[in-house]
Order: structure tokens, then C-alpha cells, then sequence
């Protein structure tokens, strides 16, 4: 089970065995020894929590066809908030799975303190819920010529040990002038993506000119790309990078090393804070004095986020520490040869390795969210201006070539595309969860 939205299956699961002339009790020890529960986030939105009159209402017919008690069957989702009694779908996925994982190791000691609770007499360390991190799928992020360049140095064999760290050592082979070319021709697509679509957007005579150049018609392939991209969550801060705005301004238009920045995203139809950070930014995006520079794409989907993760050369993520569970779109950029600049946390906790991309912040979380936002919001500005820019514009060669920014790509890549893909996930999966499941006796 993928989050606990889904966990009334395990409901039904048992229905059908008391049904079928098994008892409640051998019926719960079913269930629960062929179930696997994964949490995704630790946010409190995106765990479930109804009121018991409302279970109460509809699951009354339920529970009597199962011969069990109201309390019995409450029991099995029993969360008692300041509110009043509740029923929680986490709670109930927990109590009837065999095995609970988290997807970071920093998010499996979130969870293991959020759940302490279920498991009394138990350490905190303890608590059996174990971290396996997420994963991407590499056939569908990776860019057709980013695949070509792996084909012709890490040998007609690679995409079969996408996990083992030795095949990625062999990434140093790739020259970096040929390195570079890809990823020059992976921004210009994006541009050209994104030009494409503002044309389009132009020819329907509904659009305002002004919506059509915020949505990048002025970006330029030769200048340093930062990526924004994701779900607008509070939590995840997407209008931290304007916290300082006329230093922002200075940053992004500075006429020797300038920088373009690309949001896209949406929030949830009922998540107002979220559309208000989205049109705080929409309205910077929008201001003459950005110049074009800072650039949002509209109606985010699966085909914006591939050009995006493929096209951009830093990928760019600001959550508060500790909420972001995983998050996965770091994984994706880092495979195409972007590198990653992020809080350290959820994956990026485990995966900067001080080498391979920058950290915004320190682990360390403040106990004011303001004083939080000012410090990390300090340490994005400095180290965009003092490592990131610089990099990227003032370290080249005679060929134009940023050989010490490609050295860092490549790095990002040796590290990070064994340790975050699908096949070292499925991996972990099954070894530590489905195959325990699938071997328990039951009766």
C-alpha cells in the first residue's frame, strides 16, 4: 500500500475472510502478514484523518457483516486528536502490514517518531518501520542524447547494471567537450520548448503579451539555468529565492554572468497558501525589472518536467526541514547531468556527499521558522554568487568549456545514478519486504 489513502483495502481484505469462515482474529494475522505499508510524507495534509462519526456512518453495515464489535472495528484506526476521536488511515495501514518503510533515512526517522505511539514499550529506534529510498525510473527521464554519450563510453551493457557503482566510475571517460555539446544542446531544447509553446499560447489572441514573455520567449541558451519545479506546498518554500529581491535582481542581471531562473508547478485546487506563493512568484516573474530572467511555465505536467530536468544546469529545491519526505525530481536532473542545489533534506540528505552538487542551509532546523527562511535564504544567495555563478562562467577553457563544472556533473552522476535509481530500489524492496511478506506462513 502506497500512502494510507489506500489502506481500506485492508477492510475489504478482511470482509472477505470472515466472509470466506475465518475467524477475526486468524483473519487480522492474514492480512497483516501480506501487507506491506509505505509512508511518503510526514506532513499532516497528506495523512488522512477522518472523524469517527463519518466512519460510523458508513462503515456501521460493514463491520456487522464482519461480526465484530463498533469499538473492535474503530480500534483498527484509533487516533485520538485535540479535535476529538478519530480515525487515521496511516494507523490502520500500520496496524495490518507485515513490514512499513519510509523513502529517505531521514524521513524513516521522521516517521519513527510520528508513530512511536502504536509501539508502546519500544525506543524510537525501535520502531519497526526501516527506510528505503525512493528511486527513478531512468529509461523515461533520461534525454535521448545523454543516453547516446552513456552507450558510447559505458558500453553497450550499461542499462543493465544501473545500480552497480563500478560501470559508473567509467562516466570519466566521457570527453568534456562532448559532454558539454549535450548539454548545450539539452538547454537550447528546452528554449526552444518553451518558445514553442509561448507561440502557441499567442496564437489563441487570449493571452496577454506580457503572460507570453513571463513564460520564456527572452531565455538564452548560453546562460547559467536554474530549475524550480515541483508542487506548491507551503512547506517547500518556492518563494524562498525571492526573500531578498533587489539582491535577487543584481544576481540575475548581472551583464557579464547572468542567470535564468524557470519555475513551474501547481498547487492543490485547495491549497490557498500554495496559489498565493505561486502568484507571489508569477508577479516577480512578471516585474520589468527581472528582465525576462525569471520565467514560468504554465500547466505543469509530465512532458514540461522532462524538458525541464533534462534542460536546466541546476536543479533548485527549498523544503523545510524535516517535511520533504524524498522528493525525486533531484534524481531525475542528476542523470541528465544537471547538479543539485537543495536543503539538505529528504534524498539530498543522504545523497550530497560535499562534491557532487551544493547544499542550501545545514541540517541543523531552527526553532523559528522566519529566522529558518533568513539563514537559508543568506546561504542561497552567497553560494549562488561565490560558487555556482563563478563556476559555471569564469572557470573555462580556451575552448569555452567549464572543464571544472563538467567535473562536478560528472561526479553527480558517478555518485548519485547508481544509489537513486528504480533497480537499487526494487532491489531493497524486495529483499527486505515483499519476499519476508511472501514467505510468511499463514494460516
Amino acid at each position: 500500500m502506497n500512502e494510507g489513502h489506500s489502506a481500506f483495502l485492508t477492510i475489504e481484505r478482511l470482509r472477505e475472510m470472515i466472509k470466506a469462515g475465518n475467524k477475526f482474529e486468524d483473519a487480522m494475522e492474514n492480512v497483516r502478514n501480506s501487507n506491506i505499508f509505505t509512508s511518503h510524507t510526514s506532513v499532516p495534509a497528506g495523512n488522512d484523518i477522518f472523524p469517527v462519526w463519518l466512519i460510523e456512518k458508513y462503515f456501521k453495515k460493514i463491520w456487522m457483516e464482519m461480526n465484530i464489535s463498533r469499538d473492535q472495528f474503530i480500534d483498527l484506526g484509533r487516533d485520538n486528536q485535540p479535535w476529538g476521536e478519530a480515525f487515521s488511515m496511516p494507523v490502520l495501514a500500520l496496524h495490518l502490514s507485515k513490514g512499513a518503510n519510509a523513502v529517505s533515512k531521514l524521513h524513516g526517522e521522521v516517521a519513527r517518531k510520528m508513530w512511536q505511539f502504536l509501539y508502546p514499550g519500544k525506543k524510537e529506534k525501535d520502531v519497526p518501520i526501516i527506510s528505503i529510498t525512493n528511486g527513478v525510473h531512468v529509461g523515461t527521464w533520461l534525454a535521448r542524447r545523454m543516453r547516446l554519450l552513456y552507450e558510447k563510453y559505458l558500453g553497450p551493457e550499461w542499462w543493465y547494471t544501473l545500480d552497480d557503482p563500478e560501470m559508473w566510475e567509467l562516466i570519466e571517460r566521457i570527453p568534456a567537450d562532448e559532454f558539454w555539446a549535450v548539454r548545450r544542446h539539452l538547454r537550447r531544447k528546452l528554449m526552444l520548448f518553451a518558445n514553442e509553446r509561448a507561440r502557441k499560447q499567442w496564437l489563441t489572441t487570449s493571452v496577454h503579451p506580457v503572460q507570453i514573455v513571463a513564460s520564456g520567449v527572452l531565455m538564452d541558451p548560453y546562460t547559467l539555468t536554474i530549475g524550480f519545479a515541483r508542487r506548491f506546498a507551503t512547506y517547500k518554500r518556492g518563494n524562498l529565492l525571492l526573500h531578498d529581491y533587489d539582491r535577487l535582481l543584481k544576481i540575475i542581471n548581472n551583464p557579464y554572468m547572468p542567470v535564468q531562473i524557470v519555475f513551474a508547478g501547481k498547487a492543490h485546487p485547495a491549497d490557498e497558501p500554495g496559489k498565493m506563493i505561486i502568484q507571489e512568484i508569477y508577479r516577480a516573474v512578471k516585474d520589468a525589472n527581472t528582465g525576462g530572467r525569471l520565467i514560468f511555465i504554465e500547466n505543469y505536467d509530465m512532458n514540461v518536467a522532462r524538458f525541464l530536468v533534462q534542460g536546466v544546469d541546476v536543479w533548485m529545491n527549498t523544503p523545510r526541514i524535516p517535511n520533504e519526505a524524498s522528493g525525486t525530481s533531484g534524481m531525475k536532473a542528476a542523470l541528465n547531468g544537471v547538479i543539485n542545489f537543495s536543503v539538505l533534506d529528504g534524498w539530498w540528505a543522504e545523497g550530497y556527499n560535499g562534491h557532487n552538487g551544493w547544499a542550501i542551509g545545514s541540517k541543523n532546523q531552527l526553532d523559528d521558522p522566519h529566522a529558518e527562511d533568513v539563514a537559508d535564504a543568506e546561504s542561497l544567495y552567497d553560494t549562488l554568487e561565490k560558487k555556482i555563478i563563478p563556476l559555471f562562467y569564469a572557470k573555462r577553457n580556451a575552448d569555452g568549456i567549464p572543464t571544472e563544472w563538467v567535473d562536478k556533473a560528472k561526479e553527480s552522476i558517478r555518485d548519485l545514478a547508481p544509489r537513486f535509481c528504480t533497480r537499487r530500489m526494487l532491489k531493497e524492496y524486495m529483499d527486505n519486504l515483499y519476499l519476508p511478506a511472501m514467505r510468511s506462513k499463514t494460516r
